[in-house]
């Protein structure tokens, strides 16, 4: 390969492609291609640790000596504006060519814009890069009233962080509860009592009709329902959208995110796809799903190595994504997809407890608060296909129940 891989996207997916390159004894050229002039750094702490202290500084994915010992070429604070299927080369803001023999795109996603009056006012913020944390920390260092718009995982944890900085916060969720697509109705329960019980306002059902503004700052959000609520600082977080542009305007199959095959191929086999910007047939629920998560990213990323190194396994990993909310750390594992029942293991009283989904007799999912344990032996029960009696999560017996399976009994 003259022109070798290149990757669009330096982050967890992108960077760990490059890496699993050099592991799997790829030797051509490896450009990583990011359109930020930072060097690539953990996005989970953004919304959490890195809000509360102002010295702290992003956590980089790999330090720049590893870039350079692994001989990976690094393009940063460019832009992609054209791919070229047919002359394999891509075409940067300002006109510059990069030619590549095969393409990995792991351009993430971003955030849903707020389609209202008032979105563009100062003091209104999303969450998406380190620069964005940094706007966010600095204004709420003078803010009082902050308004989160979501009650999704990024709006939750947020809202977490700056009620325990002292400001008065308010979440606005349009669906009757938190975390409404993503947990079973107990944790989101648990969640929202958690939140509540810490000072934090809770507005369910509620929708929101503008922002209001004075001399071009945010000073209020006005609901549906003509509430005011004060706010110098405002949270968009209504979900995240499939970065996807490059893709589409290429030619690649596009439904919900690019499509990729069991080897993260997409429609034009020379390029490859990896990340928040996937959609897959997933091997365990037999949906079509499109995951956000550093552990999607990062095992995508090491299989799309592998399959341009020539190997041919289907992607089979066990999905699983965290969240630290407040004084709740949640864990899911596997996907809750068709789901009919959640067997409840644990006390919600004591902070500490997990929802084990089953369609029918076939465990699909947990979430824990709380409760690392029966995350990872989730992990282990879903990779291995084994799906624990109801009376043995209620009684809390499942690395025993897990091992008498092992063995045949």
């Amino acid at each position: 390969m003259t022109n070798g891989v290149v990757i669009i996207g330096a982050g967890h997916a992108g960077v760990q492609a490059a890496a699993s390159l050099r592991e799997e004894g790829f030797a051509g050229p490896v450009t990583l291609v990011g359109d930020e002039n930072e060097l690539p750094y953990h996005k989970p702490p953004l919304s959490k640790a890195f809000l509360k202290d102002a010295q702290t500084k992003p956590q980089v994915l790999r330090a720049e000596a590893f870039y350079t010992g692994a001989d990976i070429g690094l393009r940063f604070g460019v832009r992609v504006a054209a791919i070229d299927t047919t002359a394999r080369q891509l075409t940067f803001e300002g006109g510059a060519k990069l030619g590549f023999d095969r393409l990995i795109l792991a351009t993430g996603s971003h955030p849903r814009r707020l389609p209202l009056d008032g979105a563009n006012l100062a003091g209104v913020f999303s969450l998406r890069t380190v620069s964005d944390a940094r706007a966010i920390r600095d204004h709420a260092a003078q803010a009082e009233n902050v308004v989160v718009l979501g009650g999704g995982f990024i709006g939750l944890e947020i809202a977490a962080t700056l009620a325990a900085g002292g400001r008065k916060v308010t979440v606005v969720e349009a669906q009757d509860r938190l975390l409404g697509r993503a947990v079973a109705p107990a944790v989101s329960a648990h969640v929202a009592g958690r939140l509540a019980a810490s000072g934090i306002r809770l507005l369910m059902r509620t929708t929101v009709e503008r922002l209001d503004g004075e001399n071009g700052r945010v000073v209020a959000v006005t609901t549906s329902a003509g509430e005011h609520i004060p706010a110098d600082m405002v949270l968009v977080g209504i979900g995240a959208v499939a970065t996807t542009e490059l893709a589409e305007a290429a030619g690649l199959a596009v439904t919900n995110g690019i499509r990729v095959d069991p080897q993260m191929r997409t429609s034009v086999p020379e390029i490859l796809a990896v990340g928040d910007a996937v959609n897959y047939r997933h091997w365990h629920s037999g949906a079509d799903v499109r995951l956000e998560s550093v552990q999607n990213a990062t095992d995508q990323a090491k299989l799309a190595a592998r399959t341009l190194t020539g190997h041919d396994d289907p992607y089979t990993a066990v999905p699983w994504f965290w969240s630290d909310i407040g004084d709740m750390k949640l864990q899911m594992v596997g996907l809750p997809g068709a789901s009919d029942r959640a067997i409840l293991a644990g006390d919600p009283a004591e902070n500490r407890f997990s929802a084990f989904h089953y369609a029918g007799d076939r465990l699909t999912a947990i979430e824990s608060v709380n409760r690392p344990a029966d995350h990872m032996m989730g992990r282990k029960m879903l990779a291995a296909g084994f799906s624990p009696d109801p009376s043995d999560v209620v009684a809390g017996d499942l690395k025993d129940a897990f091992a008498r399976w092992q063995q045949g009994e």
